[in-house]
């Protein structure tokens, strides 16, 4: 339990709201089934998304094997995150869902495509990554002070020795549309030294989002932070954007199939944007 002060402590904002949580008899059962062949199960923090900041979690151990990693935040219902699996067997794919029945559908998912080499974790994606992998962030709520720990490791964590990954992807996170929630955004400065600290050197973030304004937010943090590297900046400029000089979008990463969230998007006439970003190793 966390000390009791004189102050309430900080709530940590989160990039998400829960929808409704209730499965239907045939996904508990296929939970039940093939679940634990999935889902890394992980003690739980101070709330339902949440996992135990003194969690332990040995990435080679839940895939039986060292390899090349990706990581998925909110992977929907597991188009993006089978898919490359299924297409990279050599790949480990690992998957942060706050929503539980987003969960069940990933599973089914895989479990229909015969897939060995995903792992799901049921949680918030910010909170739970500098745990997974033992950043000096873990444990933090205020934004200050997570963007003041950067990318660094804590390497009196034990997970700090998990292997980094290749590659991240935040593909059509939660755009929250109004102003007073843009906060709440996962592409963030807060979240720019968690990202970098999860990946190895050179690896790099992927994000894709179909709301302008969300673009202009991913191309300025990732181009302000220190420790990425754009190396499409100044290309395909967009008359729409407030700076149209800048630019700063990549083609459109050909692993990235279309899912129904980009579908939507388009039907709805709203302009798609990739962004692909390369962590340079910086730590402060």
């Amino acid at each position: 339990m966390p000390e009791k002060s004189g102050r309430p402590e900080f709530a940590r904002i989160k990039s998400f709201t829960l929808r409704g949580s209730r499965l239907g008899d045939k996904y508990e059962t296929l939970l039940a089934e093939r679940g634990p062949e999935f889902i890394i199960d992980l003690p739980a923090g101070h709330d339902a998304t949440a996992v135990a900041a003194d969690a332990r979690f040995d990435l080679v151990r839940e895939f039986g094997r060292s390899g090349h990693l990706a990581i998925e935040i909110g992977p929907g219902s597991g188009e993006q995150l089978v898919s490359f699996a299924a297409a990279h067997p050599d790949w480990n794919v690992l998957a942060l869902e706050a929503w539980h029945p987003g969960v069940a559908r990933c599973v089914a998912r895989a479990a229909r495509e015969n897939i060995t080499n995903v792992r799901i974790i049921e949680a918030d994606a910010a909170q739970a990554l500098p745990i997974l992998f033992g950043l000096e962030a873990a444990g933090k709520n205020a934004p200050e002070e997570i963007i003041a720990a950067g990318p660094r490791l804590n390497p009196a964590h034990p997970n700090a020795e998990n292997p980094r990954a290749d590659m991240l992807w935040t593909f059509f996170p939660d755009p929250w549309r109004k102003a007073r929630h843009h906060k709440r955004r996962i592409v963030s400065p807060t979240f720019a030294g968690v990202a970098a600290g999860l990946l190895r050197q050179g690896g790099t973030w992927r994000m894709a989002t179909d709301w302008d304004d969300y673009a202009w937010q991913m191309r300025n943090t990732v181009e302000a932070s220190p420790y990425f590297d754009n190396p499409h900046a100044g290309n395909l400029q967009d008359p729409a954007d407030p700076e149209p000089e800048r630019g700063g979008y990549a083609p459109r990463w050909e692993g990235r199939i279309m899912t129904r969230f980009e579908e939507r998007g388009i039907e709805a006439g709203r302009t798609i944007h990739d962004l692909e970003v390369i962590c340079n190793g910086q730590s402060s």
